[in-house]
Order: C-alpha cells, then sequence, then structure tokens
C-alpha cells in the first residue's frame, strides 16, 4: 500500500465492487431458478474486469469523499450503466448474448447497483471510517523548491488523495524562495517539530538535498515526538520515468526509474483479459479465418502462415504469426518493409494487408501468452537493431508483450515507417502507453482499433 491508498476506497475499487457484481448475477440466477452455465461463468469474468475499469473512470468515491451523498449515488449508477452498455455492445457484436437468459441478464442489472450501494454501507460502518473518510489529512512541505512546489500543485489538482498543504518550513531567505509558492511559509526548519505538534499535523514531506543529512536526521529525531508520518520526495523526475515505483529488495527500499506496468494484480488483469478477448475473437473469426487461409493456399505458392522472427516481452526472440501476403517471406538480418503498390505483394495478400486480415493469426500468440491483444507493434528484429541504434529508449518498448494493436497505430501510425521521424513518433506513443497503461485505454484502443481499421489507411 502507497501513501496515495485510502484503505477503504482502495477496497471498493480494487475487490469489493467487482466481487459484489459476480455475487449479484450468482443471486440471480439462483432467485430465477437459472442453471448456472459457463457462458455465465464468461459473462461474469469479463464483468469482473469490465466493472473494474469503468468505476475507475467514473470514480464515484470522489464524491463520496467530498460528502456528495447525491452524487455518489448516481455515479455508482452511472458506472455500473458504462459496465452494462460494453457488456451489451460486446455481447451483440460476438452473438455471445444468445448464450444466456436475457430475463436473467436484465435482472441482474436492475439489483446490482442497489447491491453495490448496500455493500458500501455496510463495509463503512464495519470499518467505522466511512465518517473518517470524508477528512483530508494535513501536509507540511520541509524545503521550498521546485520538487515540493510540484507536490503541491499535484495535492491540490487531484482532491482523491484527500491530502490539504498547509505549508513550507525552510531556512533560506526570502530572496530564494520559488516565485509562484502557492501556500504559506510556516516557518524555519527549527520550528518544525513544535507546528506539527501544536497542529495535530498529520504527514510530513521532505524535500531536502542528500547534502542536507545532518539537519534532516535531527529533523527525524524531533519528529519522533509527534505522530506524522514522515516521507522523503526523492529527486527522481529528471529522468524518463516509466512506470516508477517505490518497492524493496531483502527490507532494503529501492526506487525503480523504469519498470513494466504490467506487475502484482496489473499481470494477472492483463493475462486474464487477453484470454477472454483472444478466446471471443478467435471463436467470432474462426469462420473469416478459414476461407482467408484457402484464398492465400490458392492464389500463390508459398505457406498459409507466415512465421516472423520478433523480440517479445524483455527483447527475447518470438515468432509471429500472420498470413502469407508476399511472394517472398524476408525473415533475415535485412528486411526491407512493404510499401505502396509493392510488387512482391500478392493480390489476394494486397487485400489482406488493407484490410488487416493478415493479422489475424496473431490471436492465436495471445492465446499463447507470446503477445497481448494491445501493445506495442512488434517490428522485425532487422529494424530492432537498426531502430535502437538510431532512437533513444527504443528498446523500452520490449518490457510489455507485443501487441496486436497498440496506442500508436490508432493514431494514425500503421504500415511503413519510411523515416526516422515515423518511427520516433510511433516509439513515443508505444512509451506513453506504458506509462498509462490501464484496462480501460486497451479497451479504449480496440475500440478505435475497429474504426481505423474500417478507414483502412496506411496499410500496404
Amino acid at each position: 500500500m502507497t501513501i496515495t491508498d485510502i484503505p477503504l476506497i482502495s477496497f471498493f475499487q480494487r475487490v469489493l465492487d467487482p466481487l459484489v457484481i459476480m455475487a449479484a448475477l450468482y443471486l440471480s440466477a439462483l432467485f430465477l431458478g437459472t442453471p448456472f452455465t459457463g457462458y455465465l461463468l464468461v459473462l461474469m469474468v469479463m464483468a469482473f474486469f469490465i466493472s473494474t475499469s469503468a468505476f475507475e473512470y467514473i470514480d464515484p468515491y470522489r464524491n463520496w469523499r467530498a460528502g456528495n451523498t447525491v452524487g455518489y449515488v448516481r455515479n455508482v449508477f452511472l458506472g455500473w450503466a458504462l459496465t452494462v452498455a460494453i457488456l451489451v455492445v460486446l455481447g451483440v457484436c460476438t452473438g455471445f448474448d444468445g448464450n444466456y437468459d436475457r430475463r436473467l441478464f436484465w435482472v441482474w442489472v436492475g439489483v446490482t447497483p442497489f447491491m453495490l450501494l448496500g455493500a458500501h454501507v455496510a463495509a463503512g460502518s464495519l470499518n467505522g471510517t466511512h465518517e473518517h473518510a470524508t477528512g483530508a489529512r494535513s501536509v507540511v512541505l520541509i524545503g521550498a523548491n521546485n520538487l515540493s512546489l510540484r507536490f503541491a500543485r499535484t495535492v491540490e489538482q487531484q482532491p482523491k488523495l484527500m491530502m490539504t498543504v498547509r505549508g513550507y518550513f525552510d531556512d533560506r531567505a526570502e530572496d530564494r524562495w520559488p516565485a509562484d509558492m502557492r501556500h504559506p511559509m510556516l516557518g524555519g526548519m527549527g520550528d518544525i517539530a513544535a507546528y506539527v505538534r501544536e497542529h495535530s499535523v498529520n504527514m510530513v514531506f521532505i524535500s531536502q538535498p542528500i547534502s542536507a543529512q545532518p539537519r534532516i536526521l535531527k529533523l527525524l529525531e524531533e519528529l519522533q515526538d509527534t505522530t506524522a508520518s514522515v516521507y522523503f520526495l526523492p529527486d527522481i523526475y529528471v529522468f524518463d520515468l516509466v512506470q516508477a515505483r517505490f518497492d524493496s529488495v531483502g527490507g532494503m527500499p529501492v526506487i525503480g526509474i523504469c519498470e513494466s506496468p504490467f506487475t502484482g494484480i496489473n499481470a494477472l488483469i492483463k493475462r486474464a483479459s487477453d484470454l477472454v478477448l483472444g478466446a471471443l475473437a478467435v471463436i467470432c473469426l474462426l469462420p473469416v479465418m478459414i476461407p482467408v487461409a484457402l484464398a492465400v493456399k490458392l492464389s500463390s505458392p508459398g505457406p498459409i502462415i507466415f512465421k516472423q522472427r520478433r523480440y517479445g516481452l524483455n527483447g527475447e526472440e518470438i515468432y509471429v504469426y500472420k498470413f502469407r501476403s508476399m511472394t517472398v517471406t524476408e525473415n533475415g538480418d535485412k528486411v526491407v518493409q512493404a510499401t505502396k503498390n509493392d510488387q512482391r505483394v500478392t493480390r489476394v495478400g494486397g487485400f489482406l494487408r488493407r484490410s488487416s486480415l493478415d493479422e489475424l493469426p496473431q490471436f492465436f500468440n495471445v492465446l499463447q501468452g507470446r503477445m497481448s491483444v494491445v501493445g506495442p507493434r512488434p517490428h522485425a528484429v532487422a529494424h530492432n537493431e537498426q531502430y535502437r541504434k538510431l532512437i533513444k529508449g527504443y528498446m523500452l518498448r520490449h518490457k510489455v508483450k507485443p501487441g496486436i494493436t497498440g496506442w500508436a497505430q490508432v493514431h494514425g501510425l500503421r504500415g511503413e515507417t519510411e523515416t526516422l521521424e515515423k518511427m520516433e513518433a510511433r516509439v513515443h506513443y508505444d512509451l506513453e502507453y506504458l506509462r498509462n497503461w490501464s484496462l480501460w485505454l486497451d479497451l479504449w484502443i480496440i475500440a478505435r482499433t475497429v474504426l481505423v481499421v474500417l478507414k483502412r489507411e496506411n496499410a500496404h
């Protein structure tokens, strides 16, 4: 748990809400006497992951923390409505909605938001924290500098942190203070402990250079006579951070500067969503893949499936499947990207590339665990070796599994990258995806991909 977690709120968002939604489906089936089939289990799993992202996006607990009961109840219903809308769209598009009782589905839709509200009230009463959750924690900052000002602005812009900055402590003269301080200077270093005791300050954040170690040690000794929690603000933001986080190795604290977003529960969510979406895609697209395979086989000599050597997770070499669309199968140390009107592309292959149907076998890569539905697109090994020397941070995109579609692709960066600037733009979006990943972002990228594919742009 981090200092930004509110335990009960975090419990609702990560555990309680999805479990209540799943329990509501099971209880609805019991009430109606409907057998609980494997299709309902799949629906339950889909609801689990979709609702987690939907409620994170709507964030009804923002109103709850502010004491706005009406807004909180409204957003609970809104978050559930968003979940149901996504489930309905997926069900209609895939035909999955024909595998379960429609009456059961709408009973479940009706009772779930009330079960969610009841679970929140019960959990709040049991933990005795509902009243406390609406109160912000008081914060003072040691050191008036750019880093502490940045932290203060973050606290102001994110009410969900439930923190209130009282002000700064610094021994330097006023002409050395930052010009855009929005909070008062409360005193010097010698005044901190007394102020914290007198005003019952909850949290103290120290933003001081390592050279100030003797003063920090003295301050820590003085603060031991208070009940305040003390934290350091490390100046690590000069680096290009990717999923930076605090951790420990053998009990020793470390700071992760560059990390995969898919660790812990996120890794489980990502893999489960890949399995669900990948399996649904294979089932729904099999009637399309079979005639495509026949067309490739009959249109030109060569294999139906082309196995491409690519870099996967952590830069390990993998084979990625595609329907063969060219008369050659370049896969070595030198690979020439397909261009517009490329003579190597077969007639059938040109259609497959324009419609992205040549990518469909990669859903089997997803089920194998080599790829994800959403992630940075895999490049040829030869291109990786070329661009890793030219683009800073290029190989960081391999901290996650490659994807069938990605953040770069829905921003128009599909197909040929004939200039260094285009590849730099693609890498920029790939790294942005790593920094901001969420299941909701994955679903949004999938929806955007459908629109991009329908336009059939930049595919040769």
